[in-house]
């Protein structure tokens, strides 16, 4: 019986992290989260994928929230130097394809932060796509060198 215990209790203690979906027309929202920032911060990043199973493509063209601005950013190489830039015209969402914003490749830059993300908790986003809509979600903040969402544990 303990151990059936101390299962449920993990199982929510972990829960909130967990990684969700987002389904919006022909479009999934997958993974969204955000890095923790120290305290003082002006600027934090958030990620996620979104997958598109339609026959058209769709664009990403904004993203708003009550914490911060948010731009797009698109980071590459070039000429052996990291090079990142504002992608003002949004990120098309390629019919039966996808777009990822990972760490060290394309994010979410929230600008002028009106408080320090902390781990644990989250912040809401709201994504506006040129032909499926709008949709808001929630994105679970993990640790500052975090590379991806808590995921649930192998065999749970």
């Amino acid at each position: 019986m303990k151990t059936l215990f101390r299962f449920f209790a993990l199982a929510l203690t972990l829960s909130p992290g967990f990684a969700q979906s987002v389904k919006l027309g022909d479009l999934t929202i997958e993974n969204p989260w955000a890095r923790a920032t120290p305290k003082g911060a002006e600027v934090g990043a958030g990620y996620l994928t979104i997958r598109n199973d339609g026959p058209a493509a769709d664009r990403l063209t904004w993203i708003s929230t009550d914490f911060a601005k948010v731009q797009m950013h698109e980071m590459k190489m070039a000429d052996g130097v990291m090079e990142m830039r504002e992608l003002t015209d949004g990120v098309e969402i390629p019919a039966h394809g996808a777009v990822k914003f990972a760490p060290g490749g394309n994010h979410l830059m929230f600008v002028g932060l009106k408080a320090p993300l902390v781990k644990g908790g989250s912040v809401r986003a709201t994504l506006t796509f040129a032909h499926a809509g709008s949709t808001a979600l929630e994105m679970p903040i993990e640790s500052a060198g975090a590379s991806g969402p808590m995921a649930p544990m192998k065999g749970m």
